[in-house]
């Protein structure tokens, strides 16, 4: 029963810690999380047009000379 009683002690212990710890979490407003999620789906667009053309392009090229 020790062990049981410990263990939930250990629990609440760790979630008091956990509150603590979130109140110190400085926090993106609205604004900058919306321009952050921008910048990524650009990044990520820009990226992916970029290796579609270089595929097209080896693709291309080993239609025409290889096969």
């Amino acid at each position: 029963m020790n062990k049981i009683k410990r263990f939930f002690t250990k629990i609440l212990t760790f979630l008091k810690e956990v509150r603590l710890e979130v109140k110190k979490v400085n926090w993106p407003t609205r604004e900058e999380t919306l321009r952050y999620t921008l910048i990524v789906i650009g990044i990520s667009v820009a990226i992916a047009v970029f290796l579609g053309t270089l595929d097209f392009v080896f693709a291309t090229i080993l239609d025409k000379f290889i096969l």
